[in-house]
């Protein structure tokens, strides 16, 4: 474990400007135009409907549950299931070129591309079973197609397959729906957080401007860098990309609060590639000076810890608190009103977790014997 504690501004470095990771996925489309049919889990589900569908076809051919052909159910489900499943890796196959089409083309080309392997795989079906059942080998005997079978089996596909597609249609565009939502509330969430010590900043640089001009420049490089991060889109980074906007935010207010802020980083070993939110600790942390640290007349010292396990990420920020008695004051007033602030930002970086992982992320928090603690918990995303 890496344990570093810094009491003075760190020396003077060039930081190159590092552009957030943005998340890609080579296997889902922009705007798909019907769902993912190729996982598991679609496939078992086909596979179910398509039986279901076997076994209700067969009750109709065989007059009732009474005379049930056992036999026709397992010629039916093979027929079926074929049919249901080469659609699917035909339509998995088309599914980046069908979300680049407009949308009554995508349904057009869904539809035709379904009833003609309905059709292929009828004939084909035809043909297997006549040299199955022995026909072939009776001399004089030629194969003929089933013509009312055929046309059978075509109004049947035509009939289900526009219902189902429809279905699977409406299903995705509820989803691009639904993410795009998602999308825009990650992004409000994230506009939302915007460094309250910019002011604070610039009086620094200026400060700075004539005395020590390799510093000021170098915080106008760590405050750019905080910024650009800000104004991104909202995605997963990784973790190291976000320990080091923590690391440019600490430079510069380590230059406004001096001794009165100690640092105390505990980063375990890591996998490079975890992913978290952007800006997920850099809030965390602004609230620990802001919170924590700056009202106490001496300082105090935050300390952030980060380790992994098998199957998730712990990060823990810890830092002190100012006790007061409650009172009717102006004071009190005030105390009441950071305090708020507070708990909205913990809330914030809540429902960002909970946008990108679900229930799988937690963050909790304490305040004991004057030292105020986050935990956030969140599964491993590489």
């Amino acid at each position: 474990m890496e344990t570093v504690s810094t009491m003075t501004a760190p020396e003077t470095d060039k930081k190159q400007p590092v552009s957030p990771v943005q998340p890609s996925s080579l296997a889902e489309p922009a705007n798909p135009f019907l769902p993912e049919l190729c996982t598991s889990q679609s496939v078992f589900l086909l596979v179910l409907v398509a039986e279901l569908l076997a076994l209700l076809l067969t009750i109709s051919a065989s007059s009732g549950l009474q005379h049930f052909d056992w036999d026709k159910l397992a010629l039916i489900s093979v027929q079926v299931q074929w049919v249901v499943v080469f659609s699917a890796i035909a339509l998995c196959r088309l599914r980046f070129w069908l979300a680049r089409q407009s949308h009554v083309r995508a349904g057009c080309t869904s539809y035709a591309l379904v009833l003609a392997i309905t059709l292929v795989l009828s004939v084909l079906g035809q043909w297997i079973i006549y040299g199955v059942s022995g026909m072939a080998f009776i001399e004089h005997q030629g194969f003929e197609f089933d013509g009312w079978q055929l046309l059978n089996n075509m109004a049947i596909a035509a009939i289900l397959s526009g219902v189902l597609l429809r279905y699977l249609y409406l299903q995705q565009q509820l989803r691009n729906q639904q993410q795009a939502e998602m999308q825009a509330r990650i992004q409000a969430l994230q506009s939302r957080i915007r460094p309250h010590f910019l002011f604070n900043s610039m009086n620094s640089i200026a400060s700075l401007i004539a005395t020590d001009p390799d510093t000021a420049e170098r915080v106008v490089e760590d405050l750019s860098e905080l910024f650009r991060a800000s104004l991104a889109e909202p995605s997963l980074i990784p973790l190291e990309r976000e320990l080091e906007l923590c690391k440019h935010y600490l430079d510069i207010e380590q230059l406004r609060l001096g001794r009165r802020l100690q640092l105390d980083w505990q980063i375990s070993n890591y996998n490079k590639d975890i992913k978290i939110p952007s800006l997920m600790m850099q809030p965390l942390v602004e609230n620990a000076i802001f919170h924590g640290v700056e009202p106490l007349p001496k300082g105090g010292k935050i300390t952030v810890k980060v380790s992994q396990n098998d199957k998730q990420l712990s990060i823990v920020i810890s830092n002190p608190y100012l006790l007061v008695k409650k009172n009717h004051y102006q004071g009190g007033s005030q105390r009441h009103s950071e305090q708020k602030h507070n708990r909205m930002a913990l809330d914030n970086i809540r429902r960002r977790l909970t946008a990108h992982f679900g229930a799988a992320a937690r963050l909790s928090s304490s305040a004991e014997n004057g030292i105020f603690t986050t935990y956030i918990f969140c599964p491993l995303t590489v």
